[in-house]
């Protein structure tokens, strides 16, 4: 068994006393040797974090104590290695960026479907598949025919829902992302453009690879997480992939092999994207991690990608 649990939770809840809950929830993690970073906000609570089994049961239950975070579900996986350096416990505007403050998750959302019905639902030809993902997540993996609205940020999703056919189409709408938070905005978003009929993949893509059977997914490739795993597969086992720290892209072993690699500088994704100062200063960084891997010790420059934009 390996030795890291790692917890991917959210919650839309009012937390008007949210900046209270900082230095407690930080402090309370720290003293049970957990990592990771949480977000939060006037609209509720988002992040993932790792740790020993015992210490994040521990940080649940404190979560779960107050009130209105007594129904917070969480997904759960393993980690062999610390996917998390560090604990950070973060004050945001919104705990997903979108940029549209009128738009309330806790009051209209999407129809759940949950991960067992989802074929079904997708198979369905009068179904417009949409993934809410960034483009660099979308290209290691997605669902077979779903349309990839190619966004670099979450806050640009709902100028591409205006750009797109998706608001003129007679057709249901069904959308995933990677846990379900960034789905309980698009769904809402588009229930007030006037979209009646649209689902979200209940717990996201992170639940059915959890719940369906590798022998029955529509699930095509693997699903980017946002931590030192970089990618997970069917019954959440650790991925492929491994990340480029100039661009914080995935990298496969075929882009290893490229001459535009280099360890820490640049991948064929972004070898041309960076200054020469640029590169670098991502060599120093680079030697300083290795020199941190020899002797044993963590490198707080080798975290992984940032939450989603």
């Amino acid at each position: 068994m390996t030795d890291y649990l790692v917890a991917a939770l959210y919650k839309f809840v009012r937390l008007d006393d949210f900046e209270a809950l900082q230095q407690p929830l930080l402090q309370k993690c720290k003293d049970e040797d957990v990592m990771g970073t949480l977000l939060l906000a006037r609209e509720g609570i988002n992040g993932t974090i790792a740790g020993p089994e015992k210490g994040i049961r521990a940080v649940l239950a404190y979560l779960r104590a107050e009130p209105r975070l007594s129904a917070l579900e969480h997904k759960e996986s393993w980690a062999s290695e610390a996917p998390f350096l560090r604990m950070k416990v973060r004050l945001k505007q919104e705990i997903v960026t979108m940029g549209e403050p009128d738009i309330d998750p806790v009051n209209a959302v999407g129809t759940y479907v949950a991960p067992e019905d989802w074929n079904d639902l997708i198979s369905d030809p009068d179904v417009v598949v949409v993934d809410t993902r960034n483009d660099y997540e979308v290209e290691i993996g997605t669902f077979k025919g779903a349309i990839n609205p190619n966004t670099t940020s979450f806050r640009e999703f709902p100028q591409w829902v205006q750009d797109s056919d998706i608001l003129k189409t007679n057709k249901r709408v069904a959308m995933f992302c990677t846990g379900g938070i960034r789905c309980e905005k698009s769904t809402a978003y588009l229930r007030a453009q006037g979209v009646e009929e649209v689902f979200h993949l209940h717990g996201g893509i992170l639940k059915y690879l959890e719940t369906v059977p590798e022998q029955e997914s529509l699930w095509d490739g693997e699903c980017f997480v946002f931590d030192q795993r970089v990618s997970v597969g069917h019954a959440l086992v650790e991925g492929s992939y491994d990340m480029c720290h100039a661009c914080r892209h995935a990298i496969s072993d075929e882009d290893k092999q490229s001459p535009h690699y280099v360890p820490g500088v640049s991948c064929p994704k972004c070898h041309d994207a960076h200054s020469a100062k640029q590169k670098k200063r991502y060599a120093d960084r680079q030697k300083q991690m290795d020199l941190a891997k020899r002797r044993n010790a963590p490198h707080l420059g080798s975290q992984a990608a940032p939450p989603p934009k």
